[in-house]
């Protein structure tokens, strides 16, 4: 079903565009609260961008002209607001953020009251309300800001916090990067609290300085920080929490896929993966397939999306999901991405295994792998570049089992996101070259 505002990932965009602003952000919110029937409380939280409160006070104002009782968190996780929605039994909760985008963009994703994220069927309900007005009570300015709580975080943290038996990281050292962004207080608060110690980068947000060279999408700075500190990990979160990357006592980057494959193969030893299935989306490594079925369990694939990870993993029964990305679920705590539950479900792993994180990761051999992004000014439908198409019909003829190629538009940026994966690097990267040839045929090359 087609959208024109909802993403992959909810709606985002450059502030003060023709979407992310002020006066949308009414007219959504009241559209949203139609959609919900216009009864019950409605969470809002936001990130550490300077935009975030003003367009939390703006959709706050929509929500009440739709009827509903609007609540203000403030700056938290997307994992605590999605937390917080489920457990206070609100009709909907509401995150202000871009995520692990520049600190420029910003956005929003909702969240119904069992935690869980929009359809894409019910974000078409949204739209279609938007385009003809919504069902609005009467019009309301910007929401008066309303006093913040922080029962929601301090429920968060202690969750969260149980996880681990007490102490349990007591001479732990732990490079935390929290991309100056919402897990600021709660990722630190919960590492000290299990008895780690920190060297923290990425801690001091200023309203501009989100995902700036920093976070989950910069993971340099926590791997000479783990380097040089002589720390047993580093874990980095994006912009709203529900990110983890994780780097070894080596300073080596961890991506998603080696993160869950790891968590997998682990539960299916001890006979406690759900399911015995592991879900991911199409953008995952082909040599996870691979691990996981030697360790006698399956891999089931989804369209990139944490929401469709999570909508596959109630079909088939499964407990784990998640992106390469670093987005990971687990439904039995959360039902949303979670990035510091991921890194405490990896030191759980260690912990059992009294092995480091080094020789962990090595359950997972990855096929070679090549993704290039490339702007885009309009988002032309793939069919109409003929070139393109060729290409890509030669490349899976020539890689069979042994490969693969996606091609797609990123859901929440002007982007075309290429990724070739083949039995050798030479071929990937000759496959690489030829969709990049072809895109120049079709006019779209840089």
């Amino acid at each position: 079903m087609k959208r024109l505002y909802f993403g992959t990932d909810g709606i985002r965009g450059p502030y003060g565009g023709p979407v992310v602003e002020e006066a949308f952000f009414r007219r959504l919110g009241e559209a949203a609260g139609a959609w919900s029937g216009g009864r019950g409380d409605v969470l809002i939280a936001w990130d550490t961008r300077s935009s975030g409160e003003s367009l939390a006070r703006a959709v706050g104002g929509g929500f009440a002209s739709a009827g509903l009782s609007v609540r203000h968190l403030g700056i938290m996780p997307t994992p605590a607001l999605a937390r917080a929605t489920k457990a206070s039994g609100a009709t909907l909760g509401a995150m202000v953020t871009a995520s692990h985008n520049p600190f420029s963009d910003n956005g929003i994703k909702f969240f119904k009251t069992d935690g869980r994220k929009l359809s894409d069927e019910e974000e078409a309900h949204i739209e279609d309300l938007l385009g003809r007005g919504g069902k609005s009570k009467g019009e309301t300015a910007a929401q008066p800001a309303s006093p913040i709580s922080s029962d929601f975080v301090d429920d968060y943290i202690a969750a969260t916090s149980r996880l681990l038996p007490p102490l349990a990281l007591r001479g732990w050292l732990i490079a935390l990067d929290t991309a100056n962004g919402a897990t600021c207080a709660t990722s630190p608060a919960v590492l000290r609290k299990l008895g780690a110690d920190l060297i923290q980068i990425g801690c001091n947000p200023d309203g501009r300085n989100i995902n700036a060279g920093v976070g989950s999408e910069h993971p340099q700075r926590l791997a000479e920080a783990v380097r040089s500190g002589g720390a047993r990990l580093g874990i980095a979160h994006d912009g709203d929490g529900d990110r983890c990357i994780l780097c070894d006592e080596k300073g080596v980057v961890l991506d998603g896929d080696e993160i869950l494959t790891m968590l997998a193969v682990h539960a299916l030893g001890l006979g406690r993966l759900a399911a015995r299935k592991l879900v991911v989306t199409v953008q995952s490594n082909l040599g996870v397939d691979a691990a996981v079925a030697a360790a006698g369990g399956a891999v089931v694939r989804t369209p990139v999306g944490d929401r469709y990870v999570v909508e596959r993993m109630m079909e088939e029964g499964a407990a784990l999901g998640g992106e390469s990305s670093g987005h990971m679920v687990f439904s039995d705590i959360s039902a949303t991405g979670d990035g510091l539950v991921a890194a405490l479900k990896v030191i759980e792993v260690m912990l059992s295994a009294g092995k480091p994180l080094s020789e962990l990761r090595g359950v997972l051999a990855k096929f070679p792998q090549l993704s290039e992004s490339v702007p885009v000014r309009e988002k032309l439908p793939l069919e109409r570049m003929p070139a393109l198409g060729a290409a890509i019909a030669a490349l899976e003829v020539e890689f069979g089992a042994l490969g693969r190629v996606l091609v797609r538009y990123s859901g929440t940026e002007p982007k075309l996101r290429l990724l070739v994966e083949g039995p050798t690097r030479q071929a990937a990267e000759s496959g690489m070259a030829r969709l990049k040839a072809a895109l120049e045929s079709d006019g779209l090359g840089a």
